[in-house]
């Protein structure tokens, strides 16, 4: 069975389609109406090669708070369910980004338990999406996907490129945790169930 899901999500303020494939090349088509994230989601495909398309409609004229939060709860259960194929997987996946002089780490456990760290001070200085939202984004990844996640930012000066570097580093801790591990016997877990 391919590890791959599709998740949707319409509420009063957004309506999302996402589909996710985990072996597969960094194949993208991007529409969340946020184009910076669409930018970041992009780059956190192509860095953990995944295939993954996102369609999204939000209530943007109130602010782009519903829409990014909104897409990371898809993500996170798609991540949830495509892992229902893969048993034997990994797990556990860690990845030290540079991004000119931002450096990002992110470690995750696809756990079952879902806790976010994330220590990021974010320079003056705008990017194309609220850094604040970032957080937001990643939290609901964490709690709806089942991980623990682990995001650091030791330094970095310019706001695009520390979320760019968290984008990517995330995308290649996932891509490490969510391999086939060939010794494995079911569950990665010694209790047998995560």
């Amino acid at each position: 069975m391919t590890p791959k899901s599709r998740i949707t999500r319409k509420t009063r303020e957004t309506d999302i389609d996402l589909e996710l494939e985990l072996d597969g090349a960094g194949a993208v088509e991007i529409d969340t109406g946020i184009p910076f994230l669409d930018h970041m989601l992009h780059l956190f495909a192509a860095h953990g090669y995944f295939d993954l398309k996102v369609k999204a409609m939000g209530d943007l004229e109130v602010d782009e708070h519903h829409t990014v939060e909104d897409i990371g709860i898809c993500l996170g259960h798609a991540f949830k369910e495509a892992l229902l194929a893969r048993p034997g997987f990994r797990r556990f996946g860690h990845a030290r980004v540079p991004m000119d002089e931002a450096l990002a780490e992110v470690t995750v456990d696809l756990s079952n338990r879902p806790y976010l760290h994330f220590d990021v001070t974010f320079a003056p200085g705008g990017a194309g999406l609220d850094p604040q939202l970032v957080k937001e984004f990643w939290r609901a990844v964490s709690l709806h996907g089942g991980m623990t996640l682990h995001i650091e930012v030791p330094y970095g000066e310019n706001t695009h490129h520390i979320i760019e570097a968290v984008f990517k580093a995330a995308g290649r801790a996932l891509d490490a945790a969510t391999q086939p591990e060939p010794r494995a016997q079911g569950t990665p877990s010694t209790k047998g169930v995560l």
